[in-house]
């Protein structure tokens, strides 16, 4: 029961990473494809200016999946990271390479240097995820054996489900990326930049789903166990709610309404993921199942606890930078609009009754998960700390009223 709590954790990890940090990388693609001349400035610098204030956030998230893995699941990852250690190292330099673009973008206008700036940048975006997806086709396809290096170092990552998995995670990325700056050049009432995002939305909303069901002839060939998941069960259910939300969005684009687009594009790249969750499951490489991947029990508890309080400290942060964000708040020409006041009194009671109710979960779910010994009592602590996480952030994020009712400056 806790191993599987911690990979919930994990697949909510790589779920937030995919849909923001996937964002992220696309970004990257629609840069490298806008050409030259004015109008491919002004994409690249819209598509810069969206993803510069939370793309170093956005890989919190895998960050936060890599050390859960390796704490919970240890002998998962050492066979993971010695096999696919080719595309897992590309994908590590390509990471670096983006943030040393990133930092350079702003640090000159000599055309030259920013073409090469701009294509280092932009090749890294569409290596980066293609690795990464390149390794959980590996792991799919049942390519990589328990033990250091036990794998082939070229043909576990080189095969067509790894090529398959690799292409889609940059059509999805390039997917997301477009439905997101359409939305944000709407905002900022770019009507030639909503105009030009809005057809790159629908252009790479048709290449995801065309590889994605051409994935599922690729698998039914190459990995025949992640296939007969995906058309049954639980597999089955996600393969269905991804083709809907993805029709949903191209209908939601087609009409120019971003807002629930970027929604209804996050649930279908959501459930692209959880199916392969729900079709690898029970066997996580071949001859080893969850169950006995795990770390001990006491380690799964001290980590559970730990993901919790970390929560407590990270989601508030996360989620007032990503409301800044979106609200325009860090746009380049905006102008603030709310002095930099406390809140107002009269919302403290609130939030102190928040913070005892918090606490109050904290302390019932770190008892039942360190003296309790039945499963009732870990599964009803686990639930109690989350209600801590949710009841802290709660009492702990920025009011909207009070932002509201603030008198311009």
């Amino acid at each position: 029961m806790l191993a599987t709590i911690v990979l919930l954790f994990i697949l909510a990890g790589l779920a937030l990473y995919t849909v923001l940090g996937g964002a992220d990388f696309g970004a990257g693609l629609w840069q490298l494809s806008a050409g030259r001349g004015p109008r491919a400035r002004t994409i690249r610098d819209h598509a810069h200016h969206s993803m510069a204030p939370v793309w170093e956030a956005n890989h919190v998230w895998l960050i936060f999946a890599l050390t859960v893995a390796w704490t919970a699941f240890p002998a998962v990852v050492g066979a993971v990271a010695s096999t696919l250690t080719i595309p897992l190292s590309i994908a590590g330099l390509g990471i670096i390479a983006r943030g040393i673009a990133y930092a350079l973008q702003s640090a000159t206008e000599v055309p030259h240097e920013r073409r090469v700036i701009d294509t280092v940048f932009a090749l890294s975006s569409i290596l980066t995820p293609y690795m990464l997806g390149s390794t959980l086709g590996a792991i799919a396809s049942g390519r990589v054996p328990i033990g250091n290096a036990a794998g082939n170092l070229v043909t576990s990552w080189l095969n067509p489900t790894s090529i398959l998995c690799g292409a889609l995670a940059v059509a999805v990325g390039a997917f997301l990326a477009a439905v997101y700056l359409a939305a944000d050049a709407r905002r900022l009432g770019a009507g030639e930049l909503q105009r030009a995002f809005r057809a790159r939305s629908l252009a790479a909303g048709v290449a995801a789903g065309a590889l994605a069901v051409a994935g599922l002839i690729v698998v039914h060939h190459d990995a025949e166990r992640i296939y007969r998941g995906l058309t049954s069960g639980w597999g089955l259910a996600a393969v269905i709610v991804s083709a809907l939300a993805g029709l949903t969005t191209l209908a939601l684009v087609w009409g120019n309404r971003f807002q629930l687009a970027r929604a209804s594009a996050a649930l279908a790249v959501v459930a692209i993921l959880l199916g392969w969750a729900a079709a690898q499951r029970p066997i996580v490489l071949p001859g080893l199942t969850l169950r006995q991947a795990a770390a001990p029990h006491d380690t799964l508890i001290a980590l559970i606890i730990s993901v919790v309080l970390g929560g407590l400290i990270l989601a508030p942060s996360l989620g007032l930078l990503f409301h800044l964000v979106l609200a325009g708040n860090l746009d380049p020409t905006h102008q603030p609009t709310v002095p930099l006041t406390p809140p107002s009194a009269r919302h403290a009671p609130r939030s102190g009754r928040l913070a005892q109710l918090a606490i109050g979960c904290l302390l019932v779910g770190l008892v039942l998960l360190t003296l309790a010994d039945p499963d009732a009592a870990h599964i009803v602590g686990v639930i109690a700390l989350l209600t801590a996480a949710v009841l802290g952030f709660a009492a702990v994020a920025p009011d909207q009223t009070t932002l509201d009712d603030a008198p311009p400056r």
